[in-house]
């Protein structure tokens, strides 16, 4: 079964995307109000969070696989040089793989491509 982009963003994923960019953006909030959230809003927060991990977290997870063997064959190429292979290795398979509530109000940044959210304070 051949399913092109057309007809997958006609069906129910467009829905899905859209609930979830509109709950991301309504339950943003400054990291001054984060001691004013109730309890409502921090369940909402967890809900988004969960939401926007699961398109994230899949193409996080996609990268990382498809960075791992771009990495393995390009240590195979370069005879076993670890050192170029851990410049595809490291950008692609190191960062964030879940958004956390913080990441949705501003208070952490979420990292994509390499590096830790825990390790930069920017």
């Amino acid at each position: 079964m051949r399913l092109n982009i057309f007809q997958w963003m006609n069906g129910r994923h467009s829905v899905h995307i859209a609930v979830t960019v509109g709950l991301l953006l309504a339950l943003t909030a400054s990291p001054a109000q984060a001691a004013e959230r109730s309890a409502a809003q921090n369940t909402g927060l967890q809900a988004a969070s969960w939401l926007a991990t699961i398109p994230y977290g899949a193409a996080k997870l996609a990268l990382a696989v498809t960075g791992g063997i771009v990495g393995g064959v390009t240590w195979a190429v370069t005879g076993g040089n670890t050192t170029t292979a851990k410049k595809v290795w490291t950008p692609t398979m190191t960062g964030d793989y879940i958004v956390q509530p913080q990441n949705l109000t501003g208070e952490k940044h979420l990292h994509f491509i390499g590096g830790s959210s825990d390790k930069s304070k920017a």
